[in-house]
């Protein structure tokens, strides 16, 4: 959190939302503005840690392993099937492209895959980390959530809800250390903010802060 810098995360979200909201305070701003950028960064995070974890518990269980073919996350071998992963946080993360894209994938590592392991059935898997599907049967794949995917890669119904304690074991810790941080960073980017997009009276200046993200000349900060 440390790195982080106010103009970068400024560019990155919607100044015009914030103003919809009427967050007319420095420190509110700040904060609504940091808040939202870290929410994003926090899921894309806790998301790789989770498709870690599934590869890792199909390695003990399985003898699972990283996939070299381009879009597969893990592939490993049951009961005379080859099966090949794609690990997704939830089951709502894509739109029709990205499924259409994530299809051509499993297509062209079967027919690579597939070659080299002759007479095994080779399944296609989007597997999904949280949430449920009532459907998984998908025609050229299987989409297994929440439940139905970590008994898949671990051999066990109740891995769903044995893997939650031991996330918060040290988490404690870890929001203590978060807040102080956070804190920091806070108070520092609010003195920027007012520094430079606020009059001395401290107004913001919500035009100068619009120039400065969506303007076709974009001057750095001050």
């Amino acid at each position: 959190m440390r790195c982080l810098e106010l103009r970068k995360i400024l560019l990155r979200k919607n100044p015009y939302l914030f103003r919809a909201k009427n967050q007319n305070t420095a420190h509110d701003l700040v904060k609504a503005v940091l808040d939202a950028h870290l929410s994003s960064q926090e899921e894309a995070i806790f998301g790789g840690f989770l498709e870690d974890l599934a590869v890792f518990v199909s390695k003990l269980v399985f003898g699972g392993r990283k996939s070299s073919a381009e879009g597969i996350d893990l592939e490993f071998e049951k009961d005379g099937t080859l099966y090949l992963v794609s690990i997704k946080s939830g089951p709502n993360w894509a739109n029709a492209r990205q499924v259409a894209r994530m299809k051509d994938d499993f297509r062209k590592a079967k027919r690579i895959l597939g070659t080299n392991r002759q007479r095994m059935n080779v399944v296609a898997v989007n597997g999904c980390c949280y949430g449920r599907d009532q459907n998984p049967d998908k025609g050229e794949y299987l989409k297994l959530c929440g439940q139905r995917f970590w008994e898949f890669i671990s051999g066990d119904e109740r891995f769903y809800t044995d893997i939650i304690e031991p996330l918060g074991y040290q988490a404690k810790e870890r929001n203590e250390e978060f807040l102080e941080e956070y804190v920091k960073v806070v108070n520092r980017f609010t003195f920027e903010f007012s520094q430079q997009y606020c009059t001395p009276d401290g107004c913001i200046v919500w035009e100068k802060l619009v120039r400065f993200n969506s303007g076709k000349d974009r001057q750095p900060a001050p």
